[in-house]
This record gives structure tokens, C-alpha cells and sequence, in this order.
């Protein structure tokens, strides 16, 4: 059986991070499945989805590697030909990926003890993300 839902998820720009733990849990829960794989996917080119310790200090410390690898105010061949400032925001992206699949059994996520399900706003600007999640199982 294959479920999928879409929830949209409003953001406030580059480095603004989302637990969306329930947002899944939730879906899995309201599917017929009782054990499978949940992909998440956020749809867009400058957003990402990955696990997490969703507290403050790591979230901080992703953010930080990030301006340290693909710095917001560098130099990106993107920029001039779109003439917009987010060539940081498709690297950080394409790093981290714009999907995530986690097992689930009886009905609920098998997720380590600190590890959450997070969604980063990469973009330079605020946006409404379509989180789609597809529960596969049976």
C-alpha cells in the first residue's frame, strides 16, 4: 500500500530549521500501514530534509559548517545568471539532499532517542514548502 500526503511548512529564510518529526509520525499513524518506509521529500531546489539532535546548539553548528563551505556573500557563477543571491542556497542543497527515508514498525518511526526529522530552509528568503510524505508498506 502506498499513502502520501503533502503539508506545506512556512520558512524565514536561510538556516531557519523545522522539526517535522510529528509532521511524519502523524502521517505514518494515519496510513492502513503498520510497518514500511516513509520518504520525506521537500520540493524545491534551495530546501533540504536530514536528521538531526533538533536543539539549538546543532542546529546552530550546521548552519555555521555551511556559511563556512558555501558562504552566503561569495562569489557564485548563479548569481550572474539569474541575477539573484542564492547560489549559496542551491550548494547547501545539493549537499544535503531534498530527501529522507526512514523504517517504520508497528505504526511508528524507528528513529534513534536524539534524532529527529529536520527541514532546512536553505533559500535567502522566506518561503512556503511542500513537505511530501509517502508511506510505503504494509
Amino acid at each position: 500500500m502506498v499513502a502520501t500526503h503533502r503539508r506545506d511548512v512556512a520558512t524565514k529564510g536561510q538556516g531557519d530549521a523545522h522539526d517535522i518529526t510529528d509532521l511524519v509520525s502523524s502521517a505514518v499513524a494515519e496510513s492502513a500501514c503498520a510497518a514500511g518506509l516513509v520518504t520525506i521529500f521537500v520540493v524545491g531546489s534551495t530546501a533540504a530534509v536530514t536528521t538531526i539532535e533538533f536543539e539549538p546548539g546543532a542546529v546552530a553548528d550546521l548552519n555555521r559548517l555551511f556559511e563556512e563551505i558555501a558562504p552566503r556573500h561569495d562569489e557564485y557563477r548563479h548569481h550572474l545568471r539569474w541575477g539573484d543571491d542564492n547560489g549559496s542556497s542551491h550548494v547547501r542543497a545539493a549537499l544535503l539532499g531534498p530527501s529522507l527515508t526512514v523504517p517504520f514498525a508497528d505504526h511508528k518511526l524507528l528513529l534513534g532517542t536524539w534524532q529527529q526529522i529536520m527541514l532546512l530552509e536553505l533559500d535567502t528568503r522566506p518561503r512556503k514548502r511542500e513537505i511530501v510524505v509517502q508511506v510505503v508498506g504494509e
